[in-house]
């Protein structure tokens, strides 16, 4: 068998596992439409400067860059601050967005999702310039900017 063969060979393999496992994933989950990736423009908000922030606008500006994301009206959210943290060269206000599915039978939710925000202003950059937010999910390493 020679290359070109063995490469028709595969993506036949590949078209075959392809459509079943489309079809064993409609079996098992009627009414799942499986979309392709849409190219989705990414959604921000304009952050305050270092000179006008407080604690309490900070959360408000998390509140309103959380509006920006796709989630389903049934996931809940609070917001929380933490602590700040005093750096060499900068301050970090640290808060916590809590998110759970509460229900009329369930109203305290067995689980919930964390999101820990850092919003960070620099001592050495102007004041006049945007904080800095970064964030990530709970247990997960990736720091989104």
């Amino acid at each position: 068998m020679d290359k070109g063969e063995e490469n028709a060979a595969s993506e036949e393999k590949a078209q075959l596992l392809t459509e079943n496992g489309r079809s064993d994933t409609e079996e098992y989950l009627p009414g799942l439409e499986i979309k392709e990736k849409e190219s989705k423009s990414v959604k921000n908000i304009q952050w305050i400067t270092g000179k006008d922030f407080t604690v309490e606008r900070g959360r408000q500006q998390i509140e309103e860059h959380i509006s920006t994301w796709d989630v389903d009206r049934r996931w809940l959210h609070w917001t929380e601050f933490l602590w700040e943290e005093e750096l060499k060269h900068s301050k970090r206000y640290h808060y916590r967005v809590c998110w759970s599915i509460p229900t009329r039978r369930k109203p305290i939710p067995r689980a919930t999702a964390n999101v820990y925000f850092i919003i960070e202003i620099s001592k050495t950059k102007p004041a006049t310039l945007p904080v800095e937010v970064s964030f990530s999910l709970e247990y997960s390493r990736l720091i989104h900017r």
